[in-house]
């Protein structure tokens, strides 16, 4: 018979698809460790997108603030110009009226000058002879009397009126010069807020174009972000797909070695037959059995080998199926519901792996190492077993079959890698 070269094919058989799906699998896993690679790259470039915006989002509202503070100064010189104009204005009609006042008072006192002289002139020339025609014209002392008190009146009422004259013109050459200082100064003070004005305008051109430079760098990084979420969102699609795939193919392997398994117990179990069918030197695969076989009797051989056969597949059978029993009866009660091997990395709270840092998890609770992962398609506050260690689900991020766990720093997240491992849920 050729029940052991039967064997030996099938087994063969058995190791290379075993061999074939290790292969394809393997390619999976480097696929999804290139995809793992890729979001990494995406993500670490979209935290630095992250914080050029934020950089740029607070210089810009530090210079909206700086404008705002410009356009208030701006606005109180122009209301300051506005008032200084208004009495430049009145300062210059005062002027106008004094100098008008100052040059009545000179045509007064010219006036009144003028009358003087003419009596001056008149008294000098006619000298002492007016005294004694007044007496000679007089009709009694009396009246002589007034005529000389009228003559000295005259003369006190000249001195009086120059005096006079001397004073109007200084009180009003005095208020003249007043009006044309207070004009001058407000003049300059106008010249002054013009050129503050000015210098504030150029000022608010150039902070506008500034915010307006900023905000063109806060699209451009937008955009950039955007492009890089897209990336992260399609390598969390293809790690999905991946591992779907990485998944299937496992299981496929799975089942085809199962069904190799069941489908030697059928070609072993109805052909051999120890009474009937006797051992062959080309039965034999090995130096060893064909020297077994040239030594021993035939006879010799079959009963070697039905009892060898006999007790490997008794002792694989009871064995097999207690470690079976045992571990199905441990995955129901002991460890929780075993939901499968799943694929394992990790990540921490900085701006790399989460966009940015120190934010809480998606259930609002803070991330915290050994207890903290992330998965999809379980409720949050399900508690996972994983190597022994007990997790509780309470961020997102991950497609199911995928766990991602909570490290406490950087170093040991990208440490961590790209692990596997069976999960058991306990709640």
């Amino acid at each position: 018979m050729k029940i052991k070269k039967v064997l030996v094919l099938l087994m063969t058989c058995i190791l290379t698809a075993g061999t074939l799906g290790s292969t394809v699998y393997a390619s999976t896993e480097d696929q999804i460790a290139a995809a793992q690679a890729q979001k990494q790259e995406a993500q670490a470039g979209l935290a630095q997108a992250q914080a050029n915006i934020s950089s740029l989002e607070s210089k810009k509202q530090e210079l909206e603030a700086y404008l705002a503070e410009l356009d208030a100064q701006y606005n109180e010189l122009t209301n300051t110009i506005s008032q200084l104009s208004v009495e430049a204005a009145g300062k210059e009609e005062e002027l106008k009226v004094v100098q008008a006042e100052l040059e009545e008072a000179r045509k007064t006192a010219e006036k009144q000058y003028e009358a003087m002289k003419l009596r001056i002139v008149y008294m000098y020339e006619k000298g002492g002879s007016t005294l004694l025609e007044t007496l000679l014209s007089s009709e009694s002392i009396a009246d002589f009397l007034n005529q000389a008190e009228n003559i000295s009146k005259i003369s006190e009422y000249d001195r009086d009126m120059l005096k006079k004259y001397e004073d109007t013109q200084a009180s009003i050459q005095e208020h003249e010069q007043k009006v044309e200082e207070e004009s001058a100064t407000i003049s300059a003070l106008l010249t002054e807020k013009s050129a503050k004005q000015q210098e504030v305008q150029s000022m608010v051109d150039s902070t506008s174009s500034n915010i307006s430079s900023y905000i063109s760098q806060i699209s451009a990084s937008q955009e950039e972000a955007n492009a890089l979420m897209a990336q992260v969102n399609s390598a969390d699609s293809s790690i999905y797909t991946l591992m779907q795939q990485a998944a299937a193919e496992e299981a496929a392997a799975q089942e085809e070695a199962a069904a190799e398994d069941a489908s030697d117990e059928v070609y072993e179990e109805p052909e051999f037959d120890p009474e009937t069918d006797t051992m062959d030197s080309e039965s034999s695969s090995t130096s060893s059995d064909i020297i077994v076989e040239e030594e021993a009797p035939e006879s010799s051989g079959e009963d070697s080998y039905d009892e060898s056969y006999e007790e490997s597949y008794e002792d694989t059978s009871d064995d097999s199926y207690t470690e079976d029993a045992s571990s199905s009866e441990s995955s129901d009660s002991g460890q929780g519901t075993y939901l499968g091997n799943f694929t394992l990395t990790a990540y921490c709270n900085c701006a790399q792996c989460c966009g940015t840092a120190g934010n809480p998890t998606a259930s609002g609770a803070m991330p915290t190492a050994g207890h903290t992962v992330a998965m999809a398609g379980v409720p949050f506050g399900t508690q996972l077993l994983i190597n022994g260690t007990v997790y509780t689900v309470e961020d997102l991020g991950t497609p199911y079959g995928h766990v991602d766990i909570y490290c406490g720093s950087h170093e040991e997240a990208l440490s961590f890698g790209l692990q596997y491992a069976d999960v058991y849920q306990l709640n």
